[in-house]
């Protein structure tokens, strides 16, 4: 185990029965880019049980921050969810992930398109002052099957505008969009009239441009736009192809391009 290192819960919250977080404490030699991940895990009859995850918190912070699903037979996630603050959980000493803003073509307009858990990393990456430097305007979208499921929206809404460092590009960059396939839910965009729709697949808004339009942005090009995805092995491997028949050049650990995927999550 001298790969891993240990660290101490200091905070759980549980969004809903099916969704939680946690922060831990994190070494000071502890380095990561914004969108990378870790293994995380416990120790079981004496060997270290682990699943990859991203990080959620910003590259300065001084804890680190997870994002996770509950699975009651899972073998890691039955036991995670039980956690409390003063436990230890293990996390490997180095971070690794292709999902980072670098591995990106220059561009006007970054799209953060995730679903579920997916959100994690693009915490991380919206809480990174660096990325507002980079483009015009950043656009999350987050997918989720229930209203319950979209986490983060307090931060995203009301505590990254208003950061006392960097809220002032926040408010000028960052525009949001939740969206919910299994109810109805309504959202007013950046609380500008009145309450709309928000329901539909992420596939589906991008393909009809019902996104694009909703936010009042140009259709997507090759020459101004790039994308990171993160979510479902499905979501993903449908805008993969959606983005590739539009002109898209898939990014790799070698070579810059249009977009991201996070390979380790695909390959699991």
């Amino acid at each position: 185990m001298r790969n891993l290192t240990s660290a101490t819960v200091t905070d759980v919250h549980h969004w809903n029965d099916t969704l939680f977080s946690f922060k831990t404490t994190r070494s000071p030699t502890f380095r990561f880019e914004s969108g990378q991940f870790v293994m995380i895990g416990l120790e079981v009859e004496g060997r270290p049980l682990l699943r990859a995850y991203s990080v959620a918190s910003a590259n300065y912070e001084d804890e680190l921050e997870f994002f996770s699903i509950k699975v009651p037979d899972g073998a890691l996630t039955s036991r995670l969810q039980h956690i409390e603050p003063g436990n230890t959980v293990m996390h490997s000493v180095k971070p690794a992930g292709t999902l980072v803003p670098g591995h990106l073509l220059p561009g006007k307009r970054l799209y953060l398109l995730s679903t579920g858990t997916g959100l994690a990393p693009f915490m991380s990456i919206v809480r990174d002052p660096l990325i507002y430097e980079q483009y015009d305007t950043i656009v999350l979208v987050h997918g989720t099957r229930w209203v319950s499921e979209l986490a983060y929206q307090d931060e995203i809404l009301q505590q990254l505008p208003n950061n006392e460092f960097f809220g002032d590009e926040v408010r000028a960059k960052l525009r949001y969009y939740p969206t919910v396939t299994r109810e109805e839910y309504q959202f007013s965009l950046n609380n500008e009239g009145p309450a709309r729709q928000h329901t539909g697949r992420i596939t589906t808004l991008l393909s009809e441009q019902t996104l694009t339009e909703r936010l009042g942005l140009p259709a997507i090009s090759p020459e101004h736009d790039r994308f990171m995805l993160c979510g479902n092995d499905a979501m993903l491997g449908e805008l993969s192809e959606m983005l590739t028949q539009l002109g898209f050049n898939k990014a790799t650990s070698r070579s810059q391009g249009h977009f991201v995927v996070e390979q380790a999550f695909l390959e699991k």
